[in-house]
């Protein structure tokens, strides 16, 4: 039902949704309704927002969403930096906060406890009853399933971490764990066929197919940035050669880089057949126009019929905070569905 209501404040229109339209979309008759959103308004997640037009009877009460009544709070576990944010149950973030890390010379013990002191930091006063869980966005590889780290390029003493118990234990809140790359892609709606590319001090890609995402045998799906593309190439840091990170990584300056990228990009887009690429992560944000008109370029020049296989290309809306917001993303599914 929240769904149904948050769907309709998402479409624009009117303030709300009335009760007879939810039981319309839904199928339910109007008495259920009716108990349902009783229990709703009871909790505080929706509030009644005055009256629509008339349609011939008496106007319909609109039902509407209580942004705040719930807060969900996403993270990004970087390499060099940590990302909080406090997102409403619209998913619009209302207060974000980033500080440096040292994610393989710090180790996890410190990394993790400056992780919960700025969840509370950032939750305040905001009763934790109120507080859906939180949602951590970190490099991979990952097993979402269990919640484990296994070796992560660069960073030895995450390897095996469990990361979900050890953040939930400091946390004191529901925790879920994703890759930063899967977050991303989760981060806005678009194509039910698209790749969240994220190129930070790693490259990941998240994937959407057919509406869903997809996570793979092992939950690990998206290590984009490790398919070669130069046995002869330059030695990467997960211990192959030339691997699309290991080759942008060695690229004399942004566009030899973003050139790299749509090569392996385009390789994404003819296996998978997407139609949409949405690009983060603070290296492309540094210099978004260039990694544009370059992938563009690629896929123009790469696909058999471009004008047969459009694909859009565009940078997350979201900016710096796609992967966070992603990951609160996570929390908010668990009560929308």
């Amino acid at each position: 039902m929240l769904t149904l209501v948050r769907a309709a404040a998402a479409a624009g229109g009117e303030v709300g949704i009335s009760r007879v339209e939810l039981a319309r979309a839904s199928g339910l008759t109007a008495q259920a309704i009716s108990k349902i959103v009783q229990r709703l308004l009871d909790n505080g997640l929706l509030a009644e927002a005055g009256r629509g037009p008339s349609t011939g009877g008496k106007p319909r009460t609109l039902l509407t969403l209580v942004p705040d009544a719930r807060w969900a709070v996403g993270v990004q576990l970087g390499r060099d930096a940590l990302t909080v944010l406090r997102a409403d149950l619209t998913g619009r973030a209302v207060a974000d906060r980033r500080v440096p890390i040292d994610l393989a010379g710090w180790g996890p013990g410190r990394v993790l406890d400056l992780l919960a002191g700025e969840v509370s930091w950032l939750l305040g006063e905001v009763a934790r009853e109120r507080v859906l869980g939180v949602g951590i966005a970190s490099p991979g590889p990952l097993d979402q399933r269990t919640g484990v780290l296994h070796q992560v390029t660069g960073a030895p003493s995450w390897d095996g971490l469990s990361l979900r118990d050890e953040a939930a234990r400091r946390l004191g809140l529901p925790t879920l764990i994703e890759k930063d790359s899967t977050a991303g892609v989760l981060s806005a709606l678009g194509s039910p066929n698209r790749a969240f590319v994220h190129l930070d001090r790693g490259l990941g890609a998240g994937l959407v197919l057919g509406g869903a995402v997809q996570r793979g045998a092992r939950t690990n799906a998206g290590e984009f940035g490790h398919q070669t593309l130069d046995p002869d190439g330059p030695r990467c840091g997960c211990g192959n050669t030339g691997c699309v990170e290991a080759l942008w990584a060695a690229a004399s300056g942004p566009r030899e880089a973003a050139v790299v990228l749509g090569e392996a990009i385009a390789n994404l887009v003819r296996l998978l057949d997407l139609d949409e690429i949405v690009l983060g992560g603070r290296e492309v944000l540094a210099a978004p126009e260039t990694y544009l008109a370059e992938i563009r370029k690629v896929l123009t020049e790469r696909l058999p019929d471009p004008t047969w296989q459009p694909v859009t290309v565009c940078v997350a809306p979201s900016g710096p905070n796609a992967v966070a917001l992603g990951a609160a993303g996570l929390v908010l599914a668990r009560l929308f569905g």
